[in-house]
């Protein structure tokens, strides 16, 4: 199921935060659904992650595709259910905390920071609904200590949070204010 505005306005007052605000960061890190058309959740497998979470054990010729020693946008046309059930085959629990997941992106490996006791239970809410995976956001946000940025509109701050430090390489802090400006 997409998510209703009842939704976004839960989120927003679990935050502090402005809908707008959380309609923003969706918009950016996903532009549409949680979901593809197969009803998998939209995923983003980073073979960066793959390769220090399994200390670069796959890293060869073969896997370069999904396990590589730098970020690399190289395979992001490819799909990534594919490229995840490859790096599943190899080491499971890597390959899960490997891909971003759902509307708004969210590593695996932060599951814990999303209120999950298990990296599981975090991927069965991603495929869940957007609902399930807009509350791991909002645990992600208030766990990381990014509300405040959030309801400040510190658009800088949040992307550097929320995306690292490559954020302004890909100006999700300008994206984000962007986006906002127009849910506002």
């Amino acid at each position: 199921p997409r998510l209703t505005e009842q939704d976004y306005l839960d989120a927003a007052i679990q935050i502090g935060c402005s809908v707008a605000a959380i309609k923003a960061v969706a918009s950016v890190e996903s532009r549409s659904s949680g979901f593809l058309r197969s009803g998998e959740p939209v995923i983003l497998f980073e073979g960066h992650w793959f390769h220090n979470l399994t200390n670069g054990k796959y890293t060869n010729e073969k896997n370069r595709d999904i396990s590589h020693k730098r970020w690399l946008r190289t395979y992001y046309s490819m799909n990534q259910h594919k490229r995840l059930a490859k790096a599943v085959k190899l080491d499971r629990d890597a390959a899960l905390k490997s891909a971003s997941w759902g509307k708004f992106q969210i590593m695996g490996f932060n599951y814990k920071k999303c209120g999950f006791n298990s990296l599981q239970e975090f991927i069965n809410a991603m495929y869940d609904s957007e609902r399930a995976q807009l509350m791991a956001f909002v645990e992600f946000v208030i766990s990381r200590g990014l509300d405040d940025e959030l309801i400040e509109l510190d658009w800088a701050s949040f992307a550097y949070g929320y995306n690292g430090p490559g954020y302004a390489k890909n100006n999700y802090h300008i994206k984000m204010r962007r986006a906002y400006e127009n849910f506002a």
